[in-house]
């Protein structure tokens, strides 16, 4: 399957950004979603995931009540949405799809990656 972020940019803090990830080549509904993110000199993190049905999420402790992930198996897309932006939400954001499994938090569960999209919060 193939992966393209986009919706990434520049936002003040305490904006918003609704970030998506459209899916290609295969049956996306085959697929649990997650979003990962990488800022500058530090690891990559666990964003958020949502199961195949949509049915189910998980989100990272630093993203809870902030950010909502949701999925239109319809449209082979994965929304991000994220709300009250702090500087430390400041990365690069990748989504990854992950074939028949469950929607865990773990990188390396994840088979195919998209290309990332920056997203930069400013004071």
């Amino acid at each position: 399957v193939q992966l393209q972020a986009s919706g990434g940019g520049l936002v003040q803090a305490g904006g918003s950004l609704r970030l998506s990830c459209a899916a290609s080549g295969r049956t996306f509904s085959f697929y649990t979603m997650g979003w990962f993110r990488q800022a500058p000199g530090k690891e990559r993190e666990f964003v958020a995931a949502i199961s195949r049905s949509g049915g189910s999420t998980n989100y990272a402790d630093s993203v809870k009540g902030r950010f909502t992930l949701s999925r239109d198996n319809a449209a082979d897309t994965v929304y991000l949405q994220m709300n009250s932006l702090k500087l430390e939400d400041t990365a690069v954001y990748y989504c990854a799809a992950r074939f028949l499994g469950s929607a865990t938090m773990t990188s390396v569960d994840y088979d195919y990656w998209g290309q990332g999209t920056l997203v930069t919060v400013s004071s």
